[in-house]
């Protein structure tokens, strides 16, 4: 037998690997199946099931492409509908894969569907536990995403999570392994630790919605407070996974079409197209096409997207440092985004020689920001969320999250200098792109954001540990 966790991080996302006796099962795979089909050819085995734990938000899951590439059978667990054909599956049934078995146990709370796998030996030995976003480590799957399907309050969801964990996943042995869906960084918790798998016993120990003495009144208290709202693309995300999509395949085709600058600027303008610039913050800011938007590929890239381009259809270009164009496109097809329609060829170098217009966003230091700030009090937009701004911050600084931007730039003033950080320049220099997009032109971005400044000597607010802050 053979489980092997294919983390990607910057989704914080888990699929898994399970071989025995040459079938494999596949749980939650991401929408690039490529690495699951060479890894079965490898290992001289078949995929027989594609398992589902529920309908993912947060991410485009490659169960179609991989059953259509394999013949494998999508498993849902009950009450599960699909538009496209898979095994709804029954509470408690057994599913072998060759010889060991995967028990189905239908876990509800986080969405009505979710399910959670049980692996059970060849000799009947409860091994290990895929949970996805039942169970996570150091938390549990937030029970607001599927209000609106579901018929049911964030409260009547965390009640059903309470009993699916104390009546099908606490009884279990301590020894077994628990697999989870995702780890931190993910929306789909609030308190995730960054370990990826642990013994269900330690969880049961240390696992605050574990406490053996909770109440259910306790537990949905516990779990629905301080949840901040899920990213704009969740909802666009769960009808993928349960309506269908486009092949990957067609999707890359259409992605990877190299245009001239002449050509992109005309498909720009005929597709209304946004053009999206993956390169890093500080090489963005020199120099850039004109109402291009910044969110470097290098960060939590397709999340940002996700949560800050509202309309998944929305047709993009891409401008990437040359040769990532791939990766781009794929990055952006796990949540989705499948309307990209080509990429500059040759990258901004290709745009400048061409003789085009660029736009540029003024960023400095640190140190220069705290010299600047002295010499005349300017605004300061604190683009973190909440709970870091809430720990510590620039004092009279105001906080508008990244999360939120586009909900909220009336309150960013428009006729004076405008100070933008954040942590450490990433979300601030996608948020310094917005607003020039959308007519600021006094915009000054902190590199190194609050990590720097907070080495300075500029005024800040008194530190406050975040674990004692609500969630």
């Amino acid at each position: 037998m053979k489980i092997e966790q294919i983390y990607t991080g910057c989704l914080a996302q888990g699929a898994y690997y399970i071989e025995s006796e040459g079938e494999v099962a596949i749980i939650d795979p991401l929408r690039e199946v490529t690495p699951y089909l060479e890894k079965a050819e490898r290992e001289g085995a078949v995929i027989k099931y594609v398992l589902e734990t529920h309908f993912h938000a947060d991410f485009v899951s490659g169960h179609l492409d991989l059953a259509q590439k394999t013949g494998a059978t999508i498993v849902y667990g009950p009450t599960a509908q699909t538009r496209f054909q898979a095994h709804i599956a029954q509470d408690g049934e057994l599913l072998k894969v060759g010889h060991v078995t995967l028990q189905v146990l239908h876990t509800p709370g986080h969405t009505p569907e979710s399910t959670t796998y049980l692996l059970r030996d060849a000799s009947g030995k409860e091994r290990a536990i895929f949970t996805g976003d039942t169970l996570f480590i150091g938390d549990v799957g937030r029970p607001d995403l599927a209000q609106k399907a579901a018929h049911l309050t964030q409260e009547q969801l965390a009640a059903q999570l309470y009993h699916s964990l104390r009546d099908k996943i606490m009884p279990l042995p301590d020894d077994v392994i628990v697999y989870p869906g995702h780890g931190a960084g993910s929306a789909c918790g609030k308190n995730m630790s960054k370990e990826t798998t642990d013994t269900l016993g330690n969880q049961k120990r240390f696992n605050y919605a574990l406490r053996a003495d909770m109440t259910e009144a306790e537990f949905v208290q516990e779990v629905t407070d301080g949840l901040l709202p899920p990213p704009g693309y969740f909802p666009e995300n769960a009808r993928l996974n349960k309506e269908g999509y486009a092949s990957l395949d067609d999707v890359m085709a259409q992605g990877q079409r190299a245009f001239a600058p002449e050509a992109f600027e005309f498909a720009a303008n005929e597709h209304d197209a946004l053009v999206l610039d993956t390169r890093a913050p500080e090489v963005f800011a020199k120099a850039f096409i004109p109402n291009s938007i910044n969110i470097g590929i290098d960060g939590g890239f397709a999340p940002w997207v996700g949560t800050l381009v509202p309309d998944i259809r929305q047709p993009i270009l891409l401008v990437t440092e040359p040769g990532r164009e791939e990766e781009v496109i794929t990055r952006l097809a796990r949540v989705g985004y499948d309307h990209v329609i080509g990429y500059l060829q040759g990258g901004l170098a290709a745009w400048q020689q061409a003789g085009k217009e660029v736009d540029q966003i003024r960023s400095i230091s640190a140190e220069a920001f705290a010299t600047e700030l002295k010499q005349s009090a300017r605004p300061v937009v604190d683009v973190r969320k909440p709970g870091e701004f809430a720990a510590e911050h620039v004092e009279n600084a105001q906080n508008v999250p990244l999360d939120f931007l586009n909900q909220h730039l009336a309150e960013i003033p428009r006729d004076e200098e405008v100070y933008l950080h954040c942590a450490g320049g990433y979300r601030s220099m996608i948020a310094a792109s917005i607003l020039k997009a959308r007519g600021w032109e006094h915009i000054t971005n902190i590199k190194g954001g609050f990590k720097d400044i907070a080495a300075t000597d500029i005024p800040r607010t008194d530190y406050v540990c975040p674990s004692t802050l609500k969630h």
